[in-house]
């Protein structure tokens, strides 16, 4: 299955692609005067080598992102057979001046001294390069406000935009119930739910967070774009409103839209009586965090804890979370750790309730490979639970493994990545609001 990889241009790469253009045109020129259709193969060949290696002139190469294809045994991408998916591309995009979106971080080590290039915002912007085909609907279930906008929502979809349209195989049933017009509305099986990505264009959830979460959940590897509504109690990845749903849907399905890429958690659980570390249980992916706990135990946890093999503390207390950016407003925050802008590519290492009054939490470089381990003199087990759920038990001697997913989720946003972060801690947790000091008090002279 194709990676995800998030990359800025580097010089070299942008040299690369003029010597490519400069050998193209002179293959082709002596193509023409030869007529070699062999030639014209292998240039075509040479070419989309080339062209893994380069970046794209605005950021992110569109081949780079969010590819649907597979890989063979040497590792070139195997096309997706299914010709209705749409393609995307993703760059950067900066308010003001138009030239900023081209500049890059670049270093330079001029005289010997470090410097860095002006940054651009950035801000990822996703322009449809075909028109998206087919749109899969994900609902909070119990809710019969959710419900009835669902019923409206697949009518519009369908009448207006004439999309194809998924629903979970409960919600497939409820619209059946209500009228036999939803016929048209596909569903799946759970064999099938590994392939749901070559199928969907777009995602909508309709709920909270909870269903953000859930939807993340379904796709093991490259996510669709998401819209998610704010249908829940809290929402800090649901910046669209439900009334205004046709004018939203519209201006996304016509693009280019702002898009934030939220970074997931690859986590295996490595059993004490494996052989090796290839011997683990299947990779589970997490959106906001991985929470290892003590469980109804009345014993601290004891965990031991590794970044790269450097051995990093051990924790006693009540447990220990490793959260993504996004989920920093979760229970890391309640655990005191810090709000991170979902953008920033770390991992939150945030302890639970520690016994120490100095083990403060710290946020890492998203490049590392954290191991936590129960250590064979701990006084219990542990708990692990994966965005809340999934929860495995940890023995003495097993161990959690988490690093960065390649495959984040790409949440589409009503304003930009920074805007709608800002206004979801506003808006949700009230974050510094305060009465403003009075203006008649003393002053300084």
């Amino acid at each position: 299955m194709g990676m995800i990889r998030f990359m800025l241009p580097c010089l070299f790469c942008l040299e690369n692609c003029k010597e490519r253009d400069r050998k193209i045109s002179e293959e082709q020129s002596h193509r023409e005067n030869n007529g070699d259709d062999e030639r014209t193969e292998n240039l075509a060949s040479r070419s989309n080598e080339q062209s893994e290696q380069c970046c794209g002139s605005n950021g992110i190469c569109s081949h780079e992102v969010l590819r649907d294809g597979d890989r063979d045994s040497a590792s070139k991408v195997v096309p997706n057979k299914c010709a209705r998916k749409a393609s995307f591309k993703l760059s950067w995009c900066c308010k003001g001046d138009q030239s900023d979106q081209h500049k890059h971080d670049i270093v330079s080590f001029e005289r010997g001294n470090i410097t860095t290039a002006e940054r651009s915002s950035k801000q990822i912007s996703l322009k449809w390069e075909s028109q998206p085909q087919t749109v899969i609907i994900l609902t909070k279930p119990n809710s019969t406000s959710v419900r009835i906008l669902c019923a409206e929502m697949v009518r519009w979809l369908r009448e207006q935009k004439k999309l194809d349209i998924y629903v979970e195989p409960r919600v497939r049933a409820e619209l059946l119930t209500e009228s036999s017009y939803y016929n048209f509305v596909h569903t799946w099986k759970e064999t099938e739910i590994m392939l749901l990505h070559t199928k969907v264009d777009l995602v909508v959830t309709l709920g909270g967070d909870g269903t953000v979460l859930w939807a993340a959940s379904m796709f093991k590897g490259p996510v669709p774009p998401v819209v998610p509504f704010s249908l829940g109690s809290l929402g800090f990845m649901t910046p669209f409103h439900s009334e205004r749903y046709q004018e939203y849907l519209d201006s996304i399905l016509k693009g280019p839209i702002s898009i934030t890429l939220r970074h997931r958690l690859q986590c295996h659980v490595i059993r004490e009586a494996a052989k090796n570390e290839y011997e683990t249980e299947g990779p589970i992916l997490v959106l906001n965090e991985v929470t290892i706990d003590r469980g109804i135990s009345s014993y601290l946890t004891n965990l031991e804890c590794y970044c790269d093999n450097s051995f990093v503390t051990c924790v006693q207390g009540d447990g220990l979370i490793l959260s993504t950016t996004s989920g920093s407003t979760a229970y890391s925050l309640a655990a005191g750790g810090s709000m991170v802008h979902p953008q920033v590519p770390g991992i939150l290492f945030t302890p639970i309730c520690p016994h120490s009054l100095s083990f403060r939490p710290l946020i890492l470089p998203e490049h590392v490979t954290l191991r936590v381990q129960v250590p064979f003199n701990s006084r219990s087990h542990a708990w692990a639970s994966f965005d809340g759920k999934d929860r495995k038990r940890l023995a003495a001697g097993d161990a959690l493994v988490c690093s960065m997913a390649p495959w984040p989720v790409p949440t589409a946003c009503q304003v930009d990545s920074t805007s709608d972060f800002l206004n979801s801690i506003h808006d949700g947790l009230h974050w510094n609001l305060r009465k403003t000091q009075s203006f008649d008090g003393p002053r300084d002279a």
